[in-house]
């Protein structure tokens, strides 16, 4: 983030990498190359652009840039930034479980319940980071009025990890037990059957088991395996959140109604009777 910001006082960081995407993209089209190689270059140039200033894909990359670009074209206007880690089903409002389609773990489960995720590659006392989706809302809520009127910048992390941390080997246990218990019934009304996943905290164990277990890569495992594995990292700093939190207690007369403290979250109940019911029904 540091190296981008240099690199914006210098010159129009926007413009600079728009041309850099055009002169790519016209290149490819003098060469009459097909769409599908099109397609492909392209998403490599967009991650090489995102390692060059040290983020691992385009996605964190364009979210930085367009976070560098507000607090450089703010001018006097007040700036909030809300960072939420990992987004799932709802809290409370509107109601328990609310969840719109599959999102990052979401998919994990899934892919478990049906029996076709057998093995990960993670370590299983890492800290997963989630937060409900209504206390993102509450936290965008307090955010907009605590600072109104002031021109400043200033961000708000917003998850679990440093106040209410849970690991993947807690996770793995509650969704285990659910459908253990709640088993997914198949297109066939075959009730499917799961047992606890493989564990494996390095690469080289994975790709071992791989080459023993199924002689040929499978290279769909290996995507979730690497995607899901990405969203276990150390906790998030969310001191400027727990400010916010304060200022709620202290200052609004409903801050019961704009909870966002993740402190509250019983995981185990949450992940049971919560978010996998709410997925099954409204995923």
């Amino acid at each position: 983030m540091e190296e981008m910001e240099k690199e914006i006082t210098k010159f129009d960081f926007k413009v600079q990498e728009k041309n850099l995407v055009e002169e790519k993209l016209n290149e490819l089209k003098a060469q009459n190359v097909t769409e599908e190689v099109i397609t492909t270059t392209m998403k490599n140039f967009g991650i090489e652009r995102a390692k060059l200033y040290g983020w691992p894909n385009t996605y964190v990359f364009t979210k930085a840039m367009g976070e560098i670009l507000l607090r450089h074209s703010k001018d006097n206007l007040s700036v909030v930034i809300i960072r939420p880690t990992v987004v799932t089903s709802t809290y409370k409002e509107p109601f328990p479980g609310w969840v719109q389609g599959f999102r990052t773990i979401d998919s994990v489960i899934a892919g478990y319940c049906k029996g076709k995720l057998t093995c990960l590659l993670v370590d299983p006392m890492s800290v997963f980071d989630m937060v409900p989706v209504d206390m993102v809302v509450n936290s965008i809520t307090v955010a907009m009025v605590a600072n109104a009127n002031k021109s400043s910048s200033i961000i708000y992390h917003v998850g679990s990890s440093l106040r209410n941390p849970i690991n993947f080997l807690n996770i793995h246990s509650f969704v285990f037990r659910y459908f253990t218990k709640n088993p997914w019934i198949d297109k066939d009304g075959k009730p499917v059957k799961v047992g606890k996943c493989k564990i494996f905290k390095t690469m080289a164990t994975f790709r071992m088991y791989m080459q023993i277990r199924f002689m040929l890569p499978l290279k769909g495992l290996k995507f979730v395996n690497k995607a899901f594995g990405e969203y276990f990292q150390d906790p998030f700093d969310d001191n400027n959140a727990e400010d916010l939190r304060r200022i709620t207690r202290e200052s609004f007369v409903e801050s019961e109604t704009f909870n966002f403290d993740p402190k509250c979250i019983d995981w185990e109940d949450y992940i049971m009777h919560t978010h996998i019911p709410g997925l099954q029904k409204h995923g």
